[in-house]
């Protein structure tokens, strides 16, 4: 039997990350339903709830991509792990909304670093070539862990409670602190079980860390942030709303509004993953990296939008089902592009480039949250927060050519 490449079990092990930093993020909208009726919050506090979280992820994008290029990615997603993991604890163990808006200021902190890193782990072992899927597939996971939570949740909700529920995916992220510890390596050529093929397809390690130019990067990589902006908003509205969607819009009980909310979310693994193969495929056939990243988002960020429109002129659940599945599959697939877009422009700082870029996605998740809480808590619409998705869309695409991937950027 073949053996497993140690390049694959690194990807993996990020894959596994990915899938439990966004699990341990959107359990709280299911479980919203049992603490939100405990605690007698309104739909506005509850969105409160959910975008707590994005202030210090915001803060520690940027902070915490530069962390990862000077110290590394291995210390720096186990000191990660451990934040997140407590903090998952900690909102199990909430009696109130204030100690609910503590625990989830925790792990926006704990994982503010986590995909700046993890993108710094992936410039150094990952091929070029493999950047796009590497990204997709990581993502791709992630939204396993959206998919999954709604109905992991409600099981354990049904069966313990809702405070068990955090307790669960907190052992799973402690779990994964162990094994990132005794598995990783910063260097690949420092991993015992490295081979000589492999390494001759990396990129050549760095002999020196260069001194980051962040007024110069900031400027560069301004364009790509907003256009995250624009896509990240969706995609908090989606994991913020979509499972009480379905409970509330259409009077569903919990179990059936959860297997709707999975199967969104399941379209969005099917987008990331598939965005990652086509950027990268685009990119061997054209060698074109402004139509293999820039024309790709644009293309997708126009499907999106306009998969959502017809929620603005109907009110039926398999139209909503597949518009929302639709849309998301769109949205998501725009995310092996954007990610391997910091790892184009400034391989060099691809950790801090990329905390910059998803400081647009931080942003969104503060903002999106609570204006879907606020416009279902005053006009009683559950499709009108969709309006803002659109229209964000609609500037995401014109923005899309302003990001140049295929232009490096340099310190001089």
């Amino acid at each position: 039997m073949r053996r497993l490449r140690v390049t694959h079990i690194v990807l993996i092990l990020l894959c596994l990350m990915y899938f439990i930093t966004y699990l341990d993020r959107v359990n709280v909208s299911t479980a919203a339903e049992g603490f939100g009726k405990d605690f007698n919050l309104s739909k506005t506090q509850i969105g409160l709830v959910f975008s707590a979280f994005a202030y210090p992820y915001l803060v520690f994008q940027i902070i915490g991509g530069w962390v990862s290029d000077r110290f590394g990615a291995r210390r720096t997603l186990i000191a990660c792990g451990l934040i997140w993991a407590s903090a998952t604890v900690l909102t199990g163990m909430a009696g109130g909304l204030t100690s609910l808006l503590i625990a989830r200021l925790l792990l926006g902190f704990g994982e503010g670093a986590t995909f700046p890193a993890a993108t710094s782990a992936m410039s150094r072992w990952i091929a070029k070539e493999k950047r796009g899927f590497a990204q997709g597939i990581t993502h791709a996971a992630a939204r396993i862990g959206n998919a999954a939570a709604p109905a992991f949740i409600v099981y354990i909700m049904a069966t313990r409670g809702w405070r068990e529920s955090f307790y669960v995916c907190a052992g799973l992220s402690f779990a994964w602190v162990a094994l990132w510890a005794m598995t990783f390596t910063e260097k690949p050529a420092d991993h015992p079980r490295i081979t000589p093929e492999e390494l001759a397809v990396l990129p050549a390690p760095q002999k020196t860390k260069p001194k980051v130019p962040w007024a110069a990067l900031s400027r560069r990589m301004a364009p790509v942030t907003v256009v995250y902006f624009c896509y990240g908003w969706t995609l908090w509205l989606f994991l913020s709303w979509i499972p009480q969607y379905f409970l509330h819009s259409y009077n569903l009980n919990l179990k059936d509004s959860a297997i709707f909310a999975s199967s969104v979310f399941f379209a969005g693994v099917v987008g990331d993953t598939l965005g990652g193969i086509v950027t990268d495929k685009l990119l061997h056939k054209t060698g074109d990296l402004k139509r293999a990243r820039s024309w790709m988002v644009a293309v997708c960020m126009l499907l999106t939008l306009l998969t959502l429109i017809p929620l603005m002129f109907t009110h039926s659940l398999m139209v909503s089902l597949f518009c929302l599945s639709a849309g998301f599959f769109f949205a998501e697939m725009t995310i092996g592009p954007m990610w391997a877009i910091p790892m184009d422009i400034a391989p060099e700082y691809s950790g801090t480039a990329s905390g910059m870029m998803n400081t647009g996605s931080a942003l969104a998740a503060i903002i999106s949250p609570v204006v879907g809480g606020f416009l279902i808590d005053r006009y009683g619409n559950w499709e009108l927060p969709f309006l803002g998705s659109i229209i964000l869309m609609a500037i995401g695409v014109g923005l899309t050519f302003r990001m140049q991937p295929g232009k490096r950027f340099t310190a001089t």
